[in-house]
């Protein structure tokens, strides 16, 4: 390929088209307004969606690489406060191991070390919240920098990388020679021994179960994992946050296991003799590392992408570093199909059957309750009557995230994104927007509580700006959940700050130019979502649920005080 003489805002942007990028988020800034002039001749091959807060526009990207699988683009305009801004956005990421490409200015290389205006050590900023951080030492180097930041991104265990680009190194021509695509990567697959080992244990196994995690999604593994179920008549249990690993209506999918979870999934990898953890680091959130709903007697084999995390929390039988997709295939071409009475494991199957339609049956009795407030069981009964099959659901910590967890109507993974081990509030309405930008074929609905939809109410005006259908749903219940129900049950009723005042945001929106809508009874809710999704415009649902209903997650982390201590 001929060499080409381009400004360093063109080959720069060049980097993005040669990555594939067809979609950019962003706050325009004047230390990359070089790369904004150049997106500007490209209207038409890579859309740029304008957002009113960096953090808020690194969620987008987290979000739409999680959907895409391929790095969300977030270009910072500003050096300093600009990229600092970013910070939380990143580390949320790096907790969610999402591919995201963060394109940043820096000052100029003349000022660095001399505390110059929004001088910031940006390094040293990004470097415990990414997979990596790159400093761009020469104008010609721009592009080789961007696209090493995409494999870096997308590589193995996936995560934000950052890139800085000193404002004055925009200010040349270069000779670029581009290729013409990435190459691309293939993930690790097990081998021979490792399968037949593991056909050795489910072979010796009692009560064997499947616990699967984010590996099934990253590798698009659902289909094929619903089908070993079925050839096994193994059930499977799934990590915190990825209760969309199988369908919702698939009869072996128990899903949550641990506090984020519920109890009939729970109680099956307590009483294991043979966890097969798929794609999975047995982390925080779905353990608490300790053997409270894992078995501790249960032989664990453990599949993950990443060596690091194998046998981290948990001493395991057997441990493989491969992609937990290609492992199902071996497991699929190597297994005897086993028939669903003739398992060693059946009458364990026919009580998890039993155990969980008692468990949907509650659900949905509790869902059907009257009475206002609200309660949060009828919000996601009624969600579950009006979303599309095909709908993603997004997330915030907290109660609204605990209580939801795997009571949304999941059927097309990826279909959930929450915060994970990050646990942040504020991270729902965002990824909203960036997943309904990865996937217009669908819709995505966001679940967030007043007090996290308060932090980010701002991109309401970057939804109907880039005409992003995203619908929000506000379950207000006037206060910080979480912390209120500490404060309840570890602090005597000693009530400090945990109350919020909001406005109606469905108000709001309807200012800014989209749809609002207000539902003061049950059912309403319901109604108000069909409309929203039917009328295809940005839209807020301004819902008040009961403040009484909040859950204490953190019980490991507090010490109950006695009246009057």
């Amino acid at each position: 390929m001929a060499m080409k003489k381009m400004r360093c805002g063109v080959a720069a942007v060049e980097a993005l088209r040669v990555a594939g990028v067809k979609k950019v988020f962003g706050l325009m800034g004047s230390s990359t307004l070089e790369m904004y002039d150049a997106l500007y001749d490209l209207k038409d091959e890579i859309e740029y969606i304008g957002v009113r807060h960096e953090n808020c526009g690194t969620h987008m990207a987290d979000a739409y690489g999680r959907v895409t699988q391929t790095p969300g683009v977030f270009i910072c305009g500003q050096a300093g406060p600009g990229s600092a801004n970013m910070v939380l956005g990143l580390a949320q990421a790096k907790f969610a191991y999402s591919p995201v490409v963060a394109i940043t200015g820096l000052a100029a290389t003349e000022h660095l070390g001399r505390d110059a205006f929004q001088e910031i050590d940006q390094n040293t900023l990004f470097l415990p919240v990414t997979k990596r951080v790159m400093t761009v030492p020469r104008p010609d180097r721009i592009p080789e920098f961007i696209l090493e930041a995409f494999r870096i991104a997308n590589a193995g265990r996936r995560g934000p990388v950052v890139v800085n680009i000193p404002r004055d190194i925009f200010n040349h021509d270069i000779e670029v020679d581009l290729p013409q695509s990435l190459p691309e990567i293939r993930p690790p697959a097990a081998d021979a021994a490792v399968l037949a080992e593991i056909q050795k244990l489910i072979l010796a196994a009692k009560k064997p179960v499947i616990h699967a995690g984010a590996g099934i999604k990253w590798s698009r593994a659902s289909a094929k994992l619903a089908a070993l179920a079925e050839k096994l008549q193994i059930p499977v249990t799934s990590s915190a946050g990825h209760a969309d690993i199988l369908p919702m209506d698939f009869r072996f999918h128990a899903a949550g296991v641990g506090p984020r979870g519920n109890p009939v999934a729970s109680q099956l990898t307590r009483e294991a003799d043979l966890i097969i953890a798929l794609g999975t680091r047995l982390g925080f959130n779905t353990t608490f590392y300790k053997h409270t709903d894992i078995s501790p007697t249960a032989k664990i084999i453990q599949i993950d992408i990443d060596p690091l995390a194998l046998g981290r929390y948990f001493p395991v039988a057997l441990a493989a570093a491969a992609d937990a997709g290609a492992v199902i295939d071996g497991l699929l071409g190597l297994m005897a199909p086993v028939a669903p009475g003739a398992a060693p494991w059946h009458a364990r199957n026919e009580q998890y059957f039993k155990a969980r339609a008692a468990l949907w049956a509650e659900r949905e009795a509790s869902g059907a309750r009257d009475g206002t407030p609200m309660h949060p069981d009828v919000i996601y009964a009624e969600v579950r009557k009006a979303a599309p099959r095909n709908a993603i659901f997004t997330l915030d910590a907290g109660t609204t995230g605990f209580q939801a967890t795997d009571q949304l109507p999941c059927y097309e993974a990826p279909a959930l994104l929450t915060p994970l081990d990050c646990g942040m509030v504020g991270f729902s309405y965002s990824a909203a927007l960036g997943a309904q930008v990865a996937a217009p074929h669908r819709r995505a609905i966001s679940l967030m509580g007043d007090g996290g939809f308060g932090m980010t109410m701002g991109e309401m005006t970057t939804a109907v700006a880039s005409n992003i259908p995203a619908v929000g749903i506000v379950m207000d219940n006037g206060t910080w959940g979480s912390e209120i129900a500490y404060q309840r049950d570890f602090y005597n009723e000693r009530y400090i700050g945990a109350h919020v005042h909001s406005p109606r945001f469905d108000e709001v929106m309807k200012l800014t130019g989209g749809n609002g809508y207000h539902p003061t009874a049950p059912g309403e809710t319901a109604d108000a979502l069909r409309d929203a999704l039917k009328a295809g415009k940005p839209a807020i649902i301004h819902v008040k649920v009961d403040p009484e209903v909040t859950i204490s997650f953190r019980k490991d982390a507090l010490k109950k005080r006695q009246p009057g201590s």
